[in-house]
C-alpha cells in the first residue's frame, strides 16, 4: 500500500473502500470482504446510514484498530457547534471506537464553520486524528482555509477522468489540502468504462479500465475509495500497484477532461435548494421516528 502524508503528519492509505450506496442489509458483509481483501482504509458518512454496519464488521475481524483507517462525515442537519460535535460522538458509537481518522464536513452548505469548530476541538482532544471537508470548490476551500483556526487536512470531490479537477487540485496543493475522489469512476457515467482510450492502455498492461482509472488517480497523488459490492471486482481494484503508467499514458488520459461535473454543481441555487429540502425532509423523517419510539 501507499500513503500520502497529511499536512499535521498522519499516514492516510492511498486506496481504501468506499460504502457509499451500499445498504444496510450489504454493508457489514460488504465491509468484511473488503477487509479480507487486504483493504484498511474504509469510508463511510452519517448521511449513508451504515455507520453502525461498518463498525460491527470492523469489530467482528479481530484486526487491531491501529491497522485502519476510518472515515466518516457529519451531514448538513447536524452543522453548527453543538449539534456536530454531539454528532461525532454519535458516530463514533456507532462505529465502535474512541477515535475516527478523519472526520469531513459533507458539503458546504449551512454553518459549516459552528461544525468546523466543533471539529477543530475534537481534533486537539484527540477524538480525530484529522479533519477535512468534502465538496468544497476552491472558493470555499480558500476562505475555510484563510480565517478557521486549523487548515482543512483533506478535501473529499468529484474527481475522475471526466471531471479531472486540474484547478481545484492546484489550489489544494497550495494551501497543503489533500485532494481524495469520491467517484473515482465517475459511476462509469459517460461510459467510462468502456473508453476507448482506457481500455487501450489497459489492454497494454493486462488491466481493466477500472485499474487504468485508479492507477492514474495514484500517480496524481490523488487519494481514491471504489466502491463495489462484489469480492472479485473489490479484489481486481486493490491490485493497481504492479504496473505504472507512462507520462504519454497519463497525457492521453488528460484529454479526456470535460472539466464539468457529471452530477451537479454546488454553485446551482436549484442544487442548493434541493439539498436544503432533503435535509428538511429527513429532519422530519427523524423527528417522526422519535414520536413513534417515544409513544
Amino acid at each position: 500500500m501507499e500513503y500520502k502524508t497529511l499536512s499535521n503528519g498522519v499516514q492516510m492509505p492511498i486506496l481504501g473502500y468506499g460504502v457509499y450506496q451500499v445498504t444496510k442489509d450489504e454493508c457489514e458483509r460488504c465491509v468484511s470482504d473488503a477487509l479480507r481483501a487486504g483493504y484498511r482504509h474504509i469510508d463511510t458518512a452519517q448521511s449513508y446510514f451504515n455507520e453502525e454496519e461498518v463498525g460491527n464488521a470492523i469489530q467482528k475481524s479481530g484486526i487491531p484498530r491501529e491497522e485502519l483507517f476510518l472515515t466518516t462525515k457529519v451531514w448538513v442537519e447536524h452543522y453548527g457547534y453543538d449539534a456536530c460535535r454531539a454528532s461525532v460522538l454519535e458516530s463514533m458509537r456507532k462505529l465502535k471506537t474512541d477515535y475516527i481518522d478523519l472526520m469531513l464536513l459533507h458539503q458546504p452548505f449551512s454553518d459549516y464553520y459552528g461544525a468546523w469548530h466543533a471539529l477543530e476541538d475534537l481534533y486537539e482532544e484527540g477524538k480525530l486524528r484529522a479533519i477535512g471537508v468534502s465538496n468544497f470548490y476552491p472558493d470555499r476551500l480558500v476562505d475555510i482555509c484563510s480565517f478557521a483556526r486549523i487548515k482543512p487536512m483533506v478535501n473529499q470531490v468529484e474527481t475522475h477522468p471526466l471531471n479531472q479537477q486540474i484547478e481545484a487540485k492546484q489550489w489544494m496543493d497550495k494551501y497543503g489540502v489533500q485532494i481524495e475522489a469520491w467517484a473515482p469512476f465517475g459511476e462509469g457515467r459517460g461510459g467510462l468504462f468502456q473508453n476507448e482510450v482506457l481500455a487501450a492502455i489497459g489492454a497494454k498492461y493486462g488491466k481493466s479500465t477500472a485499474q487504468v482509472m485508479l492507477r492514474w488517480h495514484i500517480q496524481r497523488g490523488v487519494v481514491v475509495i471504489p466502491k463495489s459490492t462484489h469480492y472479485e471486482r473489490m479484489v481486481e481494484n486493490f491490485n493497481v500497484f504492479d504496473f505504472t503508467l507512462t507520462d504519454e499514458d497519463m497525457s492521453a488520459i488528460a484529454t479526456l477532461d470535460k472539466k464539468q461535473s457529471s452530477f451537479f454543481s454546488h454553485y446551482d441555487p436549484n442544487m442548493v435548494e434541493w439539498f436544503a429540502k432533503m435535509v428538511e425532509e429527513r429532519k422530519h423523517q427523524h423527528d417522526s421516528s422519535k414520536e413513534k419510539k417515544n409513544w
